[in-house]
């Protein structure tokens, strides 16, 4: 469409040209007419009597504010909007650890949707994937970022009025960083530094100024979440034990004073503090107050509340009063359920996201974010949390918000139909599962990996006909497929996920049963089934290629080829060892003798099925690799 915008274009005339393809709009003096003005307040779009008008603040608020109009325009009324921002800041954090490190242009492709939906900010979580010269194994063959390729995300950004904001650890979470053996001298435990070292803040200033320095903004996120083994490696070794609070403090007074040396504004999660908070706790006064002793030792930083596993407001709005005890509001993070294993758990996110933000608009918060987490190898694209995005854009810019208007705008922003992605859920969410999988089940990521032979959780999925499930899904995900042109390979690739389980998903316990049975002629048909099920999971193999190739670096592929690889192999075996028993080499088959059991850990048992997505924990009860 052309458009002849007019007026305040200074700050987003670059980001109009990175937008231009994307919005399929051309810039022309004989366009449809726009004015445009920049002015503080409520974003308002107009169009009256063949004229359009866009009044922003913020530089994203005009681009959101473009393309509400231009939904709007594609309906053919007259229309005047107005949205208030509900929040100062609201953004998207996105996962670079986990094997999948995205590509430049994956960022700058998720930057121009944030920009549409209205998302300011996007923080880029890196635990070693950012490179540090003075270190050079320092996220070794991990796909880290060098410091061009973080400057331009950054200008990217920049053009499109979002603060890009670096995210690292600074004590804990660095398993990765701290396995070579140049961190001997300042690693407590296998992923947590050694408090108190001068080698640990050398190391940290050095990581410090490579995480910030391609970036214009003065914020930083420095981590130092779930330590819970904080002092109990070799600092205990050397000092004796002292409490993690005290060791807490003194440690990020330390990081805070090269922050500050620097001149930035640092952020950390909030979780450490946690035992602050309990009711007995005894860094509390007889008034039930934090002592101020203990207030006055936690240095001046922003804390950063996570929560994505309620869906009771309460329970949020108790946690803010808490953080308001230490005499600061947090910031608040969500998230959008792209960890759960291999396909989103849409109905988490949905359902603890409502409760969330709800809470922070009654509570005052006034910074929010999603977290794009990636799990135990990134299995799921991050693609897939553009519906939970949007969700939270839409809370960002609206007091109420239902399913249906952000179901409205994704069709929008994203170019997708929501219901299509929402049927993805059903993948986990299967019979014998809990409504929205508030437990999360990791159904397909058990029924994929887990071995046909050992069947670990074969008696957790007995009798709920998940073949059949899964049999019954391949044709809603096709039609999806059809439905959803810009999306094809990603849900090709989910299509191929439920054929593969509509067979695989209770081989075990067919294969159990018939060898009970001692039924020769059926263990012989069986093993055409086994044929049929080694070559769909090479094709879901590639198809998972396709996606993870057009979005991420290659570094890390190489983790989820070798799972794909272990179930084709191990279906070899599995043939190889009917095999013998059908000719006659073994009268039994040691694997199939076992009596199965119920899946008992180490993740707990919720639904009937298995909550818990680690992988070596699903293909083996021996050890993987110790």
């Amino acid at each position: 469409m052309k458009l002849n915008l007019t007026g305040d274009l200074s700050a987003v005339a670059d980001g109009l040209e990175a937008l231009r393809e994307k919005l399929m709009i051309q810039l022309s003096e004989d366009g449809y007419p726009i004015r445009v003005k920049k002015q503080n307040g409520p974003l308002r779009v107009v169009n009256q009597h063949g004229q359009g008008e866009i009044i922003f603040e913020k530089t994203v608020h005009f681009f959101r504010a473009l393309g509400l109009w231009l939904e709007h325009f594609s309906k053919g009324n007259e229309f005047d909007l107005t949205e208030d921002p509900q929040f100062e800041m609201s953004g998207v954090m996105l996962d670079a650890s986990r094997n999948a490190v995205p590509t430049v242009a994956e960022v700058e492709k998720l930057l121009k949707k944030m920009a549409v939906m209205g998302l300011d900010t996007l923080m880029l979580y890196t635990e070693d994937t950012y490179e540090v010269k003075e270190h050079p194994y320092f996220g070794y063959m991990r796909g880290r970022y060098t410091f061009e390729e973080l400057q331009a995300c950054d200008e990217y950004a920049g053009n499109l009025g979002i603060e890009m904001i670096p995210c690292i650890q600074s004590l804990g979470h660095l398993r990765e960083a701290l396995k070579w053996n140049y961190a001997a001298a300042f690693k407590d435990t296998d992923d947590i530094l050694l408090v108190d070292k001068p080698e640990t803040y050398e190391f940290l200033e050095n990581c410090i100024k490579a995480a910030s320095a391609p970036f214009k903004t003065k914020r930083i996120h420095i981590g130092m979440d779930e330590t819970f083994q904080l002092g109990l490696g070799k600092y205990l070794e050397e000092n004796g034990y002292e409490n993690h609070i005290d060791l807490m403090n003194r440690h990020l007074q330390k990081v805070v004073s090269i922050t500050e040396m620097l001149g930035l504004k640092p952020m950390i999660w909030s979780d450490m503090y946690f035992p602050l908070f309990a009711e007995t706790s005894k860094y509390k006064d007889e008034n039930g107050k934090i002592r101020e002793d203990i207030i006055a030792g936690i240095p001046d930083v922003e804390l950063v509340y996570w929560n994505y596993y309620r869906k009771e407001q309460e329970v949020y709005e108790k946690d803010f009063h808490n953080h308001k005890l230490l005499g600061r509001t947090p910031i608040f993070a969500g998230g959008a359920w792209t960890w759960n294993g291999i396909v989103p758990n849409y109905g988490k996110a949905i359902a603890t996201t409502e409760a969330a933000l709800a809470a922070c608009k009654k509570e005052g918060i006034k910074e929010v974010f999603v977290t794009l987490w990636g799990d135990n190898g990134a299995e799921t694209p991050f693609s897939t949390s553009y519906p939970i995005m949007q969700l939270f854009a839409e809370h960002t810019y609206q007091k109420d918000v239902t399913i249906e208007k952000a179901a409205e705008r994704f069709a929008f922003c994203s170019e997708g139909h929501f219901d299509d992605f929402m049927n993805l859920k059903l993948l986990d969410e299967t019979p014998g599962v809990m409504k929205d999988n508030m437990n999360t089940s990791m159904t397909s990521k058990v029924l994929l990996y887990q071995d046909i032979l050992i069947g670990l959780y074969d008696e957790n999925v007995r009798g709920l006909a998940l073949g059949e499930h899964y049999e019954k899904l391949v044709p809603v995900i096709e039609r999806a497929k059809h439905h959803n042109p810009k999306w094809e390979a990603l849900f090709d690739f989910y299509e191929q996920l439920a054929r593969v389980l509509s067979v695989k998903a209770e081989m075990g316990i067919r294969v159990k049963e018939v060898y009970d049975q001692k039924d020769y002629e059926q263990m012989k048909s069986i093993m055409a089934e086994l044929d049929e099920i080694q070559a769909n999971v090479d094709l879901l193999r590639k198809k998972h290629r396709k996606v993870w190739f057009a979005a991420y670096k290659p570094f890390g592929w190489e983790v989820i080829d070798i799972r794909y690889g272990g179930v084709i192999t191990r279906i070899d075996s599995v043939k190889y060892r009917i095999n013998q028993w059908l000719e006659g080499e073994i009268t039994s088959i040691e694997e199939l003798e076992e009596k199965r059991l119920h899946h008992d850990g180490p993740w707990e048992i919720v639904d009937g099925l298995v909550g818990g997505n680690v992988y070596h924990r699903i293909v083996t009860a021996g050890n993987f690799s110790l």
